[in-house]
C-alpha cells in the first residue's frame, strides 16, 4: 500500500514525532491534525496552510468529542488515524514533585483519547481507501521502566485495546497497526536518555510499515527488547528498570 492520495488524521502533528509525520506525508496525502493551541500549531498552520486543523485539548473528552464530530461531518470518509499525541511525567509516586492531578491528564492524553477517536473515527475510516489505525506505542508498553509508572501503564494498555480492535475489526478493510518506539529526540524526552533517534528517521519507518500494513511496527532496539521480553522477561525487566 502507497502511502499516497489518502486522507489522514493525526494528533498532536505541531511538535516533535507528529511534526515529521506531518511534513513526510503532506506531499502526497491530505493531512488533518487535532491538536492543543499552541504557538507550535499556529506556525503549522501558516506553514502547511493546506492541512485542516481541529483545536483541541486532548485531556478533555468534551473538546475531544467536539472535535471529532466536527471532523466527521467535514470528512464522511478518512483512509488513515494516527494516535501520535503523548504525555509522560518522570516522577515516581514517592517523589515529593509527583502530582496526583497529572494522573488523569496523563491516562487521558495516551489511552483514553486514543481509543475515543478510534471509536469516534471509525464511521469515517469504514468508508475509507484501505483504511488504518496506527497507534504510536512503545517499548515501555511491553516492559516498564521504574519512573513514569503511568505513562508505561497507558503504554501496555494501549497495546491490549490495539490487539483487541485488531480483532474487532478484522472481517472490515480497517487495519489497526501499531508502532513501538524507543527514545525519540523529542522536547517529551529533553534532558533524559542517551542513543536517542532522531523524529525523521522514525517517522520514516512508521510509515514504511504502515505501508507494508504491519501489525507491529518495532523501530530501534525494540526489535532486540521484544524477543528479550519474550524469552527472557528477568533480562528484559532488569534491562529496562533504569531506562
Amino acid at each position: 500500500m502507497a502511502i499516497s492520495g489518502k486522507r489522514i488524521v493525526i494528533t498532536g502533528g505541531a511538535s516533535g514525532l507528529g511534526l515529521e509525520l506531518v511534513r513526510q506525508l503532506t506531499p502526497d496525502n491530505e493531512i488533518i491534525v487535532i491538536a492543543r493551541e499552541s504557538e507550535g500549531l499556529k506556525q503549522l498552520g501558516s506553514d502547511y496552510p493546506e492541512i485542516s486543523i481541529f483545536k483541541a485539548d486532548l485531556s478533555d473528552d468534551v473538546a475531544v468529542k467536539m472535535a471529532a464530530t466536527d471532523l466527521v461531518a467535514k470528512f464522511p470518509a478518512i483512509d488513515g488515524l494516527i494516535n501520535n499525541a503523548a504525555l509522560q511525567y518522570t516522577p515516581s509516586f514517592l517523589d515529593p514533585d509527583f502530582e496526583y492531578d497529572q494522573i488523569a491528564k496523563e491516562v487521558a492524553i495516551n489511552f483514553t483519547t486514543p481509543a475515543q477517536l478510534c471509536y469516534l473515527l471509525l464511521p469515517s475510516l469504514l468508508k475509507g481507501n484501505l483504511p488504518f489505525i496506527l497507534n504510536v506505542n512503545s517499548g515501555l508498553g511491553l516492559v516498564p521502566k521504574t519512573s513514569s509508572a503511568i505513562y508505561c501503564a497507558t503504554k501496555g494498555g494501549l497495546n491490549i485495546l490495539s490487539q483487541a480492535l485488531q480483532n474487532q475489526l478484522e472481517q472490515t478493510d480497517v487495519a489497526v497497526l501499531q508502532a513501538f518506539l524507543p527514545l525519540v529526540d523529542t522536547a517529551m524526552t529533553k534532558g533524559r536518555g542517551e542513543g536517542k533517534l532522531p523524529p525523521d528517521r522514525v517517522a520514516s519507518d512508521i510509515l514504511k510499515g504502515i505501508a507494508a500494513r504491519k501489525a507491529m511496527i518495532d523501530v530501534g532496539k525494540v526489535k532486540l527488547l521484544r524477543p528479550i521480553s519474550r524469552f527472557m522477561p528477568r533480562l528484559a525487566r532488569k534491562i529496562m528498570k533504569s531506562g
